[in-house]
């Protein structure tokens, strides 16, 4: 190369950036690569961002990464094989996932469930909600620097998990619902058990809360940081404690309820800032709420005697037709669309997941923000990534 071929291009200060009476311009932006093995989004995603040195212009989330065609898997397993399948998508939600496919099963053959099943079905519904909020309320502060609220949401964990493992004998994937109830009786004194399990929990919770709510630098790192508009969040069909700290007021658990949460005066708990602080609040708040939900069905569940589930053709097949089903999980709506041929498999069940549409919003909410920032609005989003590519 000769010295007349040589030039000088100056990287990521900004593509507005002309120098010479030429007015050639020497500036370029920066695309940077977040991911795919990024250690802080419950998962492998990827983020494409174009930087003006520290602040993002522009993000691109990049999914797939995590794809196991889940869908089409359902379509070659009867409906006992694909409850297996479906808890898995979102890891920290297994049971909320059993949930609605079995709902979506029922309702396609107009099926009856016990009361009793139905109650306890909410209880653990709630306590499986807990957990899920536990581990966002420890890894969320984790992923900006704070490691000692981790410790104490492990502790609150370990402490509902013993006692849903003792009633389904798994920690992460229940596999405990049943098309037509649960899988088996819980065992003797197991309500009791649980309900110790939630006041202890109750009562050492503002440990983990008094710890990072008001803490100065918290504050200072998401009070004001990713501002989700409520009309945004509704556009991108953003739902749960993302919609609900943005100031939508949307909960199914009270504006369409299924189980017999009709019952139960359900209490939805919503913000207005719509920044990375109110979402993570409203995990913190919701956690009470879940803990006294769940106090309540277990209270019902002590009044109830009788079956627990609905004795089953050895094959089962469902009616050619088709439904919807769909649940508040604990991040957000998940809905179920099942389609049948009257075979013993689905012919299609397609899953409407709450973290993929949470996640489209990250286009609207990095631009602008600072690459330190960018952590901070991730985190707060709340998903999972197994829930986005399914």
């Amino acid at each position: 190369m000769t010295t007349g071929e040589l030039r000088e291009l100056t990287v990521g200060t900004g593509a507005g950036l002309v120098a010479g009476t030429g007015g050639e311009q020497l500036g370029a932006d920066m695309v940077l690569n977040i991911g795919p093995q990024h250690p802080s989004t419950h998962g492998v995603l990827r983020l494409k961002l174009v930087l003006d040195g520290e602040r993002v212009l522009a993000a691109e989330p990049v999914v797939g990464y995590m794809h196991r065609g889940a869908e089409k898997l359902f379509e070659v397993r009867d409906y006992r094989q694909i409850i297996v399948l479906a808890n898995r998508h979102d890891w920290l939600s297994a049971f909320a996932n059993e949930l609605g496919v079995v709902l979506a099963v029922e309702r396609l053959m107009g099926m009856e469930v016990p009361e009793r099943a139905t109650w306890l079905r909410m209880a653990l519904a709630e306590l499986n909600r807990v957990l899920n909020h536990l581990m966002f309320l420890g890894s969320y502060p984790l992923e900006i620097g704070a490691i000692t609220p981790m410790f104490y949401a492990f502790r609150e964990r370990e402490t509902l998990q013993a006692v849903l493992e003792e009633v389904s004998g798994g920690r992460i994937h229940y596999m405990f619902n049943r098309v037509g109830g649960l899988k088996e009786e819980v065992p003797a004194g197991w309500t009791g058990r649980a309900r110790a399990a939630i006041g202890e929990v109750r009562r050492r919770m503002p440990d983990l809360d008094n710890l990072i709510r008001r803490n100065e630098i918290f504050l200072a790192r998401t009070v004001g940081v990713g501002v989700l508009s409520a009309a945004e969040a509704a556009a991108f069909g953003a739902s749960g404690p993302v919609a609900r700290a943005s100031g939508l007021d949307l909960d199914l658990r009270r504006d369409e309820p299924y189980l017999a949460y009709d019952q139960l005066d359900v209490p939805v708990v919503t913000k207005t800032a719509g920044d990375c602080h109110a979402r993570f609040e409203m995990l913190l708040d919701q956690v009470y709420t879940s803990l006294d939900l769940a106090e309540q069905c277990l209270d019902r569940v002590d009044r109830l005697t009788g079956p627990i589930n609905t004795r089953l053709p050895k094959v089962l097949k469902a009616p050619e037709g088709h439904t919807y089903a769909w649940t508040e999980n604990p991040l957000g709506i998940n809905g179920y669309y099942l389609v049948s041929r009257g075979e013993k498999t689905p012919w299609r069940l397609k899953l409407r997941t709450a973290s993929y549409a949470n996640v489209q919003a990250l286009a609207t909410l990095l631009p602008g923000c600072l690459v330190p920032d960018l952590i901070a609005i991730l985190g707060s989003m709340f998903f999972v990534v197994g829930d986005i590519d399914k």
